[in-house]
């Protein structure tokens, strides 16, 4: 028997993958893209309204909107949801 690829041989490996393993489950694109989790398990995100028609926005509000945000509980759970081994 030959072996490839430059890795050791072993006999009692077929190449195949055991069909209990689950398969890995992806991480929604748009999801890395936008949000963060810190050290904590919190997840971070930009704050919406930022892009454009800013004029029409007092200084206040572009004031406070700067930034990053802590997303709240129930979408925080959405998010995780999303990226099932964290980001």
């Amino acid at each position: 028997m030959a072996c490839h690829g430059g890795s050791p041989c072993d006999p009692n490996r077929t190449g195949r993958k055991l069909r209990s393993e689950m398969p890995k489950l992806k991480t929604k694109s748009g999801v890395k893209k936008r949000f963060k989790i810190t050290a904590t398990g919190k997840v971070k995100m930009g704050v919406a309204g930022k892009r454009h028609r800013l004029i029409s926005h007092n200084g206040k509000y572009i004031r406070q909107n700067r930034g990053t945000k802590v997303a709240a509980d129930p979408d925080a759970k959405h998010v995780k949801g999303w990226a099932p081994y964290g980001l």
